[in-house]
C-alpha cells in the first residue's frame, strides 16, 4: 500500500497510507457494499483517484447540494415570507446583508455612513463581501433584488472554493491518513449551513495555518492563524493550547514566531480600518459584548426559564465559564501521561467556545469540522456528532417558524431539546478526545506508534516541563 515517489498526497514513500477500510470499524463494515475491506496486496495512489481528489469531489458535490438546497429561496432572492424561508430551511445571511448593510448603495463598508446599520463582521470578512458587491454590480443588471441573488451566488460558491482549500489542507495535514479528509469533505453542515454565512473562509485560513505548522513552517502557520482571526474571531483560541504543547516540548522560539505572524498579519489587514474608521471597526465587537442570550445557547434555555441577568452579567459569566474550560484544557495539556496532540487540544478549546458562547448558529459547527477529523479519525463518533448538529440545524428553523406562523414549528420547551441535542452532541466528541489523550492506546492515529504527525516541532519531540500528579512543575533535562 505504499504510494509512489511524488504521489499526489505526497506521503513519504516509506509511510503506508492508513486505509479506512482497513482502520476504522464503520468504513470496514460499510465497505460490504463495494466488495468488501481492502485487500492486503493493494495499493493506494496507484490510479487517477487518489484521497485528495475524492476528498475535494465529495466537497465540491456537497457544497453544490448546499447551494441546490437554497434554489427555493434563490427563486425569490430571499424575497418570500419569513414563515416560507423557515419552513424550508434555506435562510440565508448573505443577501441580508447586501440590501442592508449598504452595499446595495455602493457604501464601502466601516466607512461610509447611511441609513444602513454598520457591518458587524471582522475586517476580512468585509474585504470578501466588498469584493463580491464588485463582482455583483459588473455582472448583474436589475433591481437591487436580482444583485443580492447574484451577491449570494458569487459568495456561495466563493465558499464552496473556500470548504474545498479546507479539505485539501486537513488531507495534507493528515499525513499517512489521507483517507480522513472524506470524512470531513462529506460533513452535512457544509451541505446544510455552508451558505449561511461566511464561516468557511475562517475555516479554510485555519486548516492552512495548521498544514503550514504541520510542515514545520510556525511564522506561516502564524500569518495564517492571524488571517483567519480577522475574518472570525474562534481561530485565535488555538494559540491557546499551542502554547501548552509548546511549553510542554520546549518549543517556545517556534511559538513565538507563529504568535509574532498572527499579530502581524492580523495587525496588516486591522490596523488601516482602525485608522481611518475606527467607529466602524469596532462595531463587530461592540455587538458581540452587546449582544444577550441568543439562539442555540445554553444560556437562551436558562434565559427562557426564567433566569434573567443584564447582558453585562452575562458576559461575565459566560467568559468565566470559557475560562474554567480553557484552564481545564492546560492542565490536560501539561498532565497527560503523555503530550497530546496538538489537533486534539485545539478541538477541545474550539468546542469549548461553541459550547459556551451566548449565540450558536447552525454554521459554526462547520468550525470544528477539519479539527475534529484531525482530533479523532473515527466515522462511528463524527456521525454521531453530526446527526446532532443536523437536528439543531433543523429544530432552530422550526423553533423560528413558530415565531411567525404559530402552531407550525417547534415550541420553545422542545426547542430547548435541540440545543441540548447539539450540546451533547459537541459533549460526547470532546469526550471521546479527551479519553484518548488520557489513554493513547486509544487514540486512532497514535495507534501505529505515531506521536503527532501534524503537530510539526512537537512530532516526537521530549517533553521539557510537565504537570505531574503531585501537581508539581517538572522540569526535564
Amino acid at each position: 500500500m505504499k504510494p509512489t515517489d511524488g504521489g499526489e498526497d505526497h506521503v513519504p514513500v516509506d509511510q503506508e497510507i492508513v486505509a479506512p477500510t482497513i482502520d476504522d470499524p464503520i468504513a470496514r463494515q460499510a465497505s460490504g457494499a463495494i466488495g468488501g475491506p481492502l485487500g492486503r496486496h493493494a495499493r493506494i495512489g496507484a490510479n487517477w483517484w487518489t484521497p485528495l481528489r475524492v476528498a475535494l469531489a465529495v466537497v465540491i458535490v456537497v457544497g453544490a447540494l448546499g447551494i441546490a438546497r437554497d434554489s427555493y429561496c434563490r427563486a425569490s432572492n430571499w424575497t418570500a415570507p419569513n414563515k416560507v424561508v423557515y419552513a424550508h430551511a434555506c435562510y440565508s445571511d448573505i443577501p441580508h446583508m447586501y440590501r442592508l448593510r449598504g452595499f446595495a448603495q455602493r457604501a464601502i463598508p466601516y466607512i461610509d455612513k447611511g441609513s444602513w446599520e454598520q457591518l458587524e463582521y471582522p475586517v476580512l470578512t468585509g474585504a470578501i463581501m466588498t469584493f463580491s458587491a464588485l463582482a455583483t454590480r459588473a455582472t448583474s443588471v436589475g433591481s437591487i433584488d436580482d444583485e443580492a441573488g447574484r451577491f449570494y451566488d458569487i459568495n456561495a460558491w466563493l465558499m464552496v472554493i473556500a470548504a474545498a482549500v479546507a479539505i485539501w489542507a486537513t488531507v495534507r495535514t493528515a499525513g499517512r491518513r489521507p483517507w480522513d479528509g472524506v470524512m470531513a469533505a462529506s460533513a452535512p453542515v457544509i451541505a446544510l449551513a455552508g451558505t449561511i454565512n461566511w464561516d468557511l473562509a475562517a475555516v479554510a485560513l485555519l486548516a492552512v495555518g495548521m498544514l503550514a505548522w504541520s510542515r514545520r513552517e510556525p511564522g506561516l502557520a502564524g500569518i495564517f492563524i492571524g488571517l483567519a482571526t480577522a475574518t472570525k474571531l474562534y481561530p485565535v483560541l488555538v494559540l491557546g493550547p499551542l502554547f501548552i504543547l509548546c511549553l510542554r516540548a520546549g518549543r517556545l522560539r517556534e511559538y513565538g514566531s507563529a504568535l509574532l505572524g498572527a499579530i502581524v498579519s492580523w495587525a496588516i489587514v486591522n490596523v488601516p480600518v482602525m485608522v481611518v474608521a475606527f467607529d466602524g471597526w469596532q462595531h463587530f465587537y461592540l455587538f458581540s459584548k452587546d449582544r444577550g442570550a441568543d439562539l442555540g445557547s445554553i444560556w437562551l434555555i436558562f434565559s427562557q426559564a426564567g433566569w434573567q441577568v443584564d447582558v453585562d452579567t452575562l458576559n461575565k459569566i459566560w467568559i468565566a465559564a470559557l475560562v474554567i474550560l480553557c484552564l481545564g484544557i492546560a492542565w490536560l495539556g501539561l498532565a497527560a501521561p503523555r503530550r497530546p496532540r496538538f489537533a486534539a487540544l485545539a478541538f477541545l478549546v474550539v468546542a469549548a467556545f461553541a459550547l459556551t458562547i451566548k449565540v450558536y448558529s447552525p454554521q459554526y459547527a462547520i468550525w470544528l469540522v477539519p479539527l475534529a477529523v484531525l482530533a479523532r479519525p473515527r466515522w462511528r463518533d463524527f456521525l454521531i456528532w453530526q446527526a446532532c448538529e443536523v437536528v439543531y440545524y433543523f429544530g432552530v428553523f422550526l423553533y423560528l417558524l413558530d415565531g411567525v406562523a404559530d402552531g407550525r414549528g417547534l415550541k420553545e420547551h422542545f426547542y430547548w431539546i435541540a440545543i441540548l441535542i447539539h450540546l451533547l452532541g459537541t459533549l460526547y466528541f470532546a469526550t471521546m478526545v479527551i479519553r484518548d489523550i488520557m489513554r493513547p492506546e486509544y487514540d486512532p492515529v497514535r495507534a501505529d506508534g505515531s506521536d503527532d504527525p501534524s503537530g510539526g516541532v512537537l512530532d516526537r519531540a521530549p517533553d521539557r516541563v510537565s504537570l505531574v500528579s503531585s501537581s508539581r512543575i517538572t522540569v526535564v533535562g
